[in-house]
C-alpha cells in the first residue's frame, strides 16, 4: 500500500513538472497592448510584456503554499486530523500575510516637470 501511494505521488509530481517545463511556442501569448493617453488627448497603444505567472497569480500561489505547509506540519505532528487543522491554520496565516500584512499594490508617483 505504501509503495503504491509513493509511486502515485512521485509520478504525479513528475507529470506536473513536464507541464510547467513545456516551452511556449508563440510570441502572441507573451505580450499584450496597453492604452496610453497623453495630455493633449492623443491615444496610442503600447506593446508591453505579459506579467510572469507568479505575478499574475501571486495571491493564489501564496495561499496554496501556506495551506500545504500547514497541512504538512500538522500531519507530521498530529496525523490525519492534525493535517486538517494545520491546513486551516496555514490557510488563515497565509491569507493574513497575503491580504493584510504584505499586500501588493501599485505605487503611483507624481512626476513634476517644470
Amino acid at each position: 500500500m505504501k509503495k503504491s501511494l509513493i509511486y502515485f505521488v512521485m509520478s504525479t509530481l513528475l507529470a506536473a513538472m513536464f507541464i510547467f517545463a513545456a516551452p511556449t511556442s508563440t510570441d502572441a501569448q507573451s505580450a499584450y497592448y496597453r492604452k496610453k493617453v497623453y495630455r493633449n488627448g492623443r491615444v496610442t497603444w503600447v506593446r508591453v510584456r505579459k506579467p510572469s505567472y507568479y505575478r499574475r497569480h501571486r495571491n493564489r500561489i501564496n495561499m496554496a503554499v501556506g495551506t500545504g505547509g500547514g497541512a504538512l506540519l500538522g500531519g507530521l505532528i498530529g496525523g490525519r486530523k492534525g493535517a486538517l487543522i494545520g491546513a486551516g491554520a496555514g490557510l488563515g496565516g497565509s491569507a493574513l500575510y497575503t491580504y493584510k500584512l504584505n499586500p501588493k499594490t501599485r505605487k503611483y508617483r507624481k512626476v513634476r516637470r517644470y
